[in-house]
């Protein structure tokens, strides 16, 4: 019975270590978890307080146009060169827009407006039934076509400005549901000549403005290019000449060198023939030593000056 005992109470006592190993490593996990969810929450709630601050900046007019101007001109001072536009400029009729991007070619100038109506829009988020949405709907439309209206019939100048404008929307989400929803604003501004445009959409169009001023600077190079090159045609045409007159002087130069060993050639030649006369001269009293001597005649050339005169003659030719 005593070791029966003694081994249940080690049974117990195992168990008991366990469970508290088990239940200790479930507290550390749940710890973990907990610090997890606390990071989390603290994230919730900075996130919460930028959408409050966000939501501040959308309801207040000025604010908003701040927001949406300040989008924009990031995008325009990224995209194009200093000095090829302005903001708040003033025009003719004392209107200033947003943003006037001066176009190449002598071209008028474009108007951007960055004054989207977002507070009908921020009712029709906020309606709670169906009929606040119905009734915000239709004033966000009214005031969509009211600005729409006010931007074709302030900024589209004729001689002055280009007779399309832009209305800037700081949102691609807001775009997309305008243009899923309110059709009948964006044809009613296609024919204001207003485009309605994202931020992708404004990045893409002064890109292509960026292009055609690119173009127009090259063309404005052409004329120096053409001149440049016909100065280089110029000074390969005097090259030609002067490679032609070297080669000319190298021609001659190896004709006088032929004519050099042509005639070191006849020197040549005609010292080795005084040579071969000398030599028979200086042989020939061997040869007579054992013959008499003859009286010379008066007929025999080789005695006489005159024989020598032909043979000398013979001798230059």
């Amino acid at each position: 019975m005593a070791r029966v005992s003694t081994d249940y109470r080690s049974e117990i006592g195992s168990t008991l270590h366990q469970q508290h190993q088990t239940t200790h490593e479930n507290l550390r996990r749940l710890q973990e978890r907990l610090a997890v969810i606390d990071a989390a929450q603290n994230n919730i709630q900075s996130l919460a307080k930028d959408v409050v601050g966000l939501q501040a900046i959308l309801s207040n007019k000025q604010t908003r146009g701040a927001f949406g101007q300040g989008r924009m001109e990031t995008i325009i001072a990224d995209a194009l060169p200093s000095g090829t536009f302005r903001f708040q400029a003033t025009l003719s009729n004392g209107t200033r827009p947003d943003c006037v991007v001066d176009m190449p070619n002598g071209a008028p100038p474009l108007i951007i407006d960055a004054k989207f109506p977002l507070e009908a829009w921020n009712a029709m988020r906020d309606a709670r039934n169906e009929e606040e949405t119905r009734a915000a709907s239709q004033r966000f439309r009214r005031d969509l076509e009211t600005h729409i209206r006010d931007i074709s019939g302030k900024y589209l100048l004729p001689g002055e400005t280009q007779d399309t404008a832009f209305l800037f929307v700081p949102s691609e989400s807001i775009f997309a549901d305008i243009h899923e929803h309110f059709e009948a604003s964006i044809q009613r501004a296609h024919a204001a000549r207003v485009v309605i445009v994202s931020p992708t959409l404004l990045l893409l169009s002064i890109q292509v403005v960026q292009a055609v001023m690119k173009d127009q600077r090259m063309r404005e190079q052409a004329h120096l290019i053409q001149g440049e090159v016909a100065h280089l045609i110029g000074d390969l045409t005097r090259l030609n000449d002067r490679v032609e007159k070297l080669n000319s002087h190298f021609s001659q130069a190896r004709q006088d060198v032929e004519q050099i060993r042509v005639s070191t050639g006849k020197i040549a030649r005609r010292g080795e023939r005084i040579g071969a006369l000398e030599f028979e001269r200086r042989g020939d009293p061997a040869d007579k030593a054992d013959q008499p001597s003859a009286p010379p005649s008066e007929n025999d050339p080789a005695s006489s000056g005159v024989g020598r005169m032909k043979l000398r003659v013979v001798d230059e030719d």
